[in-house]
């Protein structure tokens, strides 16, 4: 079990990295209309996620609160976002395709930045997988392995064209393949470390795994809104990234339903 676990936290991750080695592949500019595309797409991927794969489950481990089985699932959706907004505040940050950095003053590289950026989001999709297993293996009857897999390659997915989107920037800013394979890699290491101690901390406070599952999804909805749709809806031709959305959305969608 514990096997199955770590291969399930460590899917998305893999997902960065093969995103992340395009910079030994492509050019030093990506395609804006390309990017537009990943980047609605990654939206649409953990929209869905968000909703198949945590909301409907913590409602659906309150159901003996019949017409109340919302209350968790509302408790903890506010609190993921609240945190998320919390951690844009606290962290200095600069998303792609912006020179205004975000959160306190600091004297860091803009690759730097960049980076916190995508490591901010990726830690509660690494949440969302890891709160996933742990109810997966405390028999919680409303979660199998196969729908756990799913999101876990769901999200993989969505962090192929993430890794890349953060690794093709920095090798167009001067930084050599190595290394913007390196930091686009290690954007996405947070996603084991959160998962991991998703599971450790839901080992301890098992009657809250609904207001976690919500919890995970209130912060991927906040990464969606305040990210993910800005960046892909900047300059002409937004109607792609539309589009992207809504292939992820439906992909995401297929996959929780189909292995569900």
């Amino acid at each position: 079990m514990i096997k199955i676990m770590l291969v399930g936290l460590l899917i998305p991750f893999l997902g960065t990295t093969l995103g992340a080695a395009m910079s030994f592949f492509m050019k030093d500019h990506m395609n804006p209309l390309v990017e537009k595309i990943l980047l609605g797409f990654a939206g649409g991927v953990m929209m869905a996620a968000s909703v198949w794969s945590l909301l409907i489950p913590a409602m659906e481990l309150n159901s003996d609160m019949k017409r109340l089985s919302f209350i968790p699932a509302t408790i903890g959706f506010l609190l993921g976002i609240g945190f998320l907004l919390l951690l844009d505040h606290i962290i200095p940050h600069l998303h792609i395709e912006s020179d205004e950095p975000e959160g306190p003053k600091a004297h860091l590289k803009k690759t730097t930045m960049l980076v916190l950026a995508v490591t901010i989001h990726n830690f509660p999709e690494g949440m969302a997988v890891g709160i996933v297993f742990a109810a997966l293996f405390k028999g919680h009857s409303t979660i199998t392995l196969a729908s756990a897999f799913a999101l876990s390659i769901g999200i993989a997915i969505q962090n192929f064209p993430e890794g890349a989107i953060i690794s093709m920037p920095l090798k167009a800013a001067g930084s050599s393949k190595w290394k913007s394979f390196v930091y686009g890699t290690l954007s996405g290491v947070v996603e084991p470390i959160g998962g991991l101690l998703t599971i450790l901390l839901s080992t301890l406070v098992m009657p809250f795994i609904p207001y976690l599952l919500a919890f995970a999804a209130g912060a991927m909805v906040y990464v969606v809104i305040e990210e993910l749709i800005p960046e892909a809806s900047v300059g002409k031709h937004s109607n792609i990234a539309t589009i992207g959305f809504a292939i992820g959305f439906v992909l995401m969608m297929i996959l929780d339903t189909a292995l569900g």
